[in-house]
């Protein structure tokens, strides 16, 4: 069977497997399966649940390949035109929920792997492919298990490029707001302290905050997600606490403590006349149990990072992209990724490739183009069969 046979079936096979987040244990078994069925050295599910397969080459380095395979859910199925997970082809077009996000990588990875499983010994690396689960909600948090174990010296993430290289991303924080007052009757304001008026007089402020620029990544944003005051409903009760969520996408270099001192000390300038005024910002965080039974704190803050387009990692990653037929262009992910965690936290070198664009993450009729698809298959070979020493 040809290879981009084999990627069509395996990719139809993963979209009909559901596996959003928390219910991914079939997919993973299934996928450890197809990798052993295929001749893969070994293939096996860590403590997170996350699915890692092996394929031993000659060199004595180790380059990792992920994929996340959770999902989001897919909303009203009335309003899909294709059976979200029919695995369905119409326009050279593969449709279904995780088709570009990112069932279609991690098949693709899987299949460039067996490609090769014939010559392995001649591999210039040990080829890791891990697929992850728990991205679209913490993301690289479960990739950090793959991470400690494998201990690989370079990361590829598949996430949608439309087969240009990414070296790098912005990050993502999830910063809660509390604001605490004082309740009363509606009717008598003047004995409460309004933490509902508190928590807009700290948004209007916060609107103020001059955000970093990157010249890869773009521009930081902060962004209100939801707000909620308590009690609620409030009827004829002044609430005594308000809070409000925000989604900081982040530049390099930028920490945890950074990123909270300057908000902290942007709501310590607010003088709220006579009432007391107390509201703060922290990262959210709650936690984390994958199918598996694994059990994390999530606090989320997930770092950016950038890679140098001179680091040897990119320039052998983009000479071997180059040497199966594409022509990528090198730029950055403007969504987050996995790579928070090789490239933002460990510090490994990564670098980003796959098939479809990112506007088709977590959208109604979500599907990936079969040409991009073959496309990546090949480039995944190149990256696996090329030395990076």
């Amino acid at each position: 069977m040809s290879m981009e046979n084999q990627l069509l079936g395996f990719a139809r096979d993963l979209i009909r497997i559901n596996s959003v987040t928390g219910g991914e244990r079939t997919l993973v078994e299934f996928a450890r399966q197809k990798m052993l069925d295929l001749g893969y050295d070994e293939a096996y599910l860590d403590e997170a649940g996350n699915v890692i397969g092996v394929l031993k080459g000659k060199g004595n380095y180790k380059i990792l390949f992920d994929a996340h395979v959770d999902t989001v859910d897919v909303g009203d199925k009335q309003k899909w035109s294709f059976d979200p997970f029919g695995g369905e082809v119409h326009n050279d077009k593969l449709y279904g929920r995780g088709a570009a996000d990112m069932k279609g990588a991690f098949a693709a990875m899987i299949c460039a792997g067996a490609s090769l499983i014939k010559q392995k010994e001649s591999l210039p690396g040990t080829i890791y492919i891990s697929g992850t689960v728990s991205e679209e909600i913490a993301e690289g948090r479960c990739f950090e298990v793959v991470l400690d174990r494998v201990k690989p010296d370079y990361v590829v993430i598949g996430e949608a490029s439309e087969l240009n290289l990414k070296i790098g991303q912005r990050g993502r924080a999830e910063i809660v707001l509390n604001s605490y007052g004082k309740s009363a009757h509606s009717s008598n304001p003047q004995l409460a302290v309004n933490a509902a008026e508190n928590l807009v007089d700290a948004i209007t402020r916060i609107r103020t905050l001059e955000l970093p620029v990157h010249p890869l990544l773009g521009k930081a944003i902060m962004t209100l997600t939801d707000c909620i005051s308590h009690p609620y409903p409030g009827r004829s009760v002044i609430p005594y606490k308000a809070s409000c969520t925000y989604d900081r996408r982040l530049m390099t270099g930028e920490s945890e403590n950074s990123v909270l001192e300057e908000i902290n000390r942007l709501l310590g300038t607010i003088q709220n006349g006579k009432k007391s005024f107390d509201v703060r910002a922290d990262i959210a965080e709650d936690e984390l149990v994958t199918h598996s039974g694994y059990k994390v704190l999530n606090r989320r803050f997930f770092p950016a990072w950038a890679l140098e387009a001179e680091h040897p990692f990119c320039k052998i990653a983009l000479r071997a992209l180059k040497s199966a037929g594409l022509a990528p262009d090198v730029t950055a992910y403007q969504f987050c990724t996995n790579g928070s965690s090789s490239a933002g936290k460990y510090g490994i070198p990564t670098v980003g490739f796959g098939p479809g664009t990112e506007d088709m993450a977590h959208v109604v009729d979500e599907y990936i183009s079969l040409a991009e698809l073959n496309k990546a298959a090949e480039g995944y070979k190149a990256l696996m069969n090329y030395s990076f020493l």
